[in-house]
């Protein structure tokens, strides 16, 4: 196994080359102030085959002593395209000491644009030199051909220059930033004396400032080392600024806890975007949905089942468009899952457990789709096992999960007995309901197949109603009774979808903004909510 010695190991280079490294079944060691310790320099250097070195100073003045304590080791330095003084020092040094080297030049980093993330957040980027022009090389790529640099061979004295794979003028950088958080940026001109101004009071050297001020008159190169060192097409500026996104949206609005207790915790304030991991996609987030069950996790009742820490945003359903790709899916796509932390502008989670949104519905309405329609789902088909001609009694056909519960046990074939209030009776009836029984008029009818049980109060005599049970809530003491909660299956969720866009079952909700959580909570509390609420975020 290679070890190698990463120094800037947090930093824009190291943060991927570390990840990608472990990924390739290297040894890492990584080092940010023990660099310009000779002591702890050489005990980190120990048993190390390879050093990548990032040199974090404007001077090449220290730089001997360091690349002498290196010694004959592979190295691979992370210089410039602008090949500065201090830098072809290094590189002198560097050819002179080390048994293998190869120097990385990357012109303009995509991350560069990260310094623009206040103006871009107020809609208006106003900077200098607009139409310069550059093709920006993502962090990613650069750290690529470092690995391949440090474990393989054929780079010795190689001089790579980085650059992403096409050109782009700062203007239009920024018009692709803004397609990325799903916002219009405009470009402003600054002019060139004011933005030397600028820079000069907020304390760069007049040598720095002057130095990037002209290096915007020239078109800086384009070439395609990434992809002849790695065999992977550099990623391009808009992918980069997808996978960014989070960085330039800053923070959002969002519906948090800080504490347990009544409805008057939930607080709608502004928190950090959540920066997405692997294999995890960020969500532009079109509504949320309320569930019963979040009362109970509001005042602090299921804290052992669902773990957690404080503050935490509520929200399990989530409907929205994807910001950032991975995982097949892409910027742009339309999605529903059952997720933790919907209850916000933006919310993270894993691509695979997410599903397409449906198409014949808008992303409000389908966002009371994944916890009401999985519960429903499994209730029906793999704990009731409806089929063609049985007789089901649906108890709380009125709630969110009783109005998917009545539509798939149709589906599947069965008559269909529901009990309902005079509230929601007729859209009981009208989703398919066989026959409809007030509950609060009398008692319910037995003879019936199964029974399935979606209120918390549940009389001992429902056991003569059915031959079988199931329920989500209290346990009904019976031999064929089952009690579940409902798993997240994006497979069940996506075969849902195609029912609801074939028009097999349709979707019902009414729509409030998140403010109004609190609310709906109260409403809740006093049993005034029918059916599914959804809440828009206002992303």
């Amino acid at each position: 196994m290679t070890r190698v010695l990463v120094s800037g190991a947090t930093g824009t280079i190291g943060r991927p080359l570390v990840e990608q490294l472990k990924e390739a079944g290297a040894g890492v060691r990584a080092v940010t102030r023990e660099l310009t310790d000779p002591v702890a320099l050489a005990a980190a250097l120990d048993g190390v085959d390879a050093v990548f070195l990032l040199w974090p100073f404007a001077s090449a003045e220290g730089a001997r002593e360091v690349l002498e304590l290196i010694g004959a080791r592979r190295v691979v330095y992370l210089s410039s395209a602008a090949a500065r003084p201090h830098e072809v020092e290094i590189e002198r040094l560097i050819a002179g000491t080390a048994r293998e080297w190869t120097v990385l030049r990357p012109h303009a980093f995509a991350a560069n644009a990260l310094r623009w993330a206040g103006q871009v957040r107020a809609g208006v980027v106003r900077q200098p030199s607009g139409e310069a022009v550059f093709s920006p090389v993502h962090e990613r790529d650069v750290a690529a051909v470092a690995v391949r640099a440090l474990l393989g061979g054929g780079h010795h004295r190689a001089v790579y220059t980085l650059t992403g794979p096409r050109p782009l003028t700062q203007r239009e950088q920024a018009r692709l930033i803004g397609e990325a958080i799903g916002r219009p940026v405009r470009w402003v001109e600054e002019p060139a004396e004011e933005a030397r101004r600028r820079l000069l009071g907020l304390g760069w050297p007049a040598s720095a400032v002057d130095g990037m001020l002209s290096a915007l008159t020239e078109p800086g190169p384009s070439t395609r080392t990434v992809e002849e060192v790695t065999g992977v097409p550099a990623s391009d500026f808009g992918t980069w600024a997808s996978e960014h996104a989070a960085d330039f949206l800053g923070t959002m609005r969002a519906a948090r806890l800080h504490e347990y207790g009544d409805a008057s915790v939930i607080r709608v304030e502004e928190a950090p975007v959540p920066r997405p991991g692997p294999g995890e996609v960020l969500i532009e987030v079109a509504a949320t949905s309320f569930n019963p069950s979040e009362v109970a996790l509001r005042a602090g009742l299921l804290r052992e089942v669902f773990g957690g820490t404080l503050p935490h945003t509520l929200g399990w359903d989530v409907a929205g468009t994807v910001l950032t790709g991975a995982g097949g899916l892409v910027p742009g796509d339309r999605v529903i899952g059952l997720i933790d932390g919907a209850a916000a502008q933006y919310a993270v989670a894993k691509a695979d457990v997410l599903a397409r949104a449906p198409r014949r519905i808008p992303l409000t309405a389908a966002a009371a789709v994944p916890v009401a329609g999985l519960t429903a789902w499994q209730a029906v088909f793999e704990h009731a096992r409806i089929g063609p001609g049985s007789r089901v009694l649906i108890n709380g056909a009125g709630g969110g999960v009783g109005l998917f519960a009545v539509q798939l046990a149709k589906h599947a074939g069965a008559y269909v007995v529901a009990t309902a209030g005079p509230r929601s009776a007729a859209a009981v009836r009208a989703l398919g309901a066989d026959e409809v029984v007030d509950y609060t008029a009398g008692p319910l009818p037995g003879g019936n197949d199964v029974l399935i049980n979606l209120v918390a109060d549940v009389p001992d005599s429902v056991t003569e109603l059915a031959a079988e049970f199931v329920s989500i809530t209290r346990p009904i003491d019976h031999p064929r009774a089952v009690r579940f909660v409902a798993r997240n299956d994006p497979g069940q969720l996506a075969e849902l979808v195609a029912l609801i866009d074939a028009g097999v079952v349709d979707v019902e909700a009414a729509v409030r903004p998140l403010e109004a959580l609190a609310d709906v909570h109260r409403e809740a509390e006093r049993g005034l909510v029918r059916g599914k609420v959804t809440l828009t975020t206002g992303a």
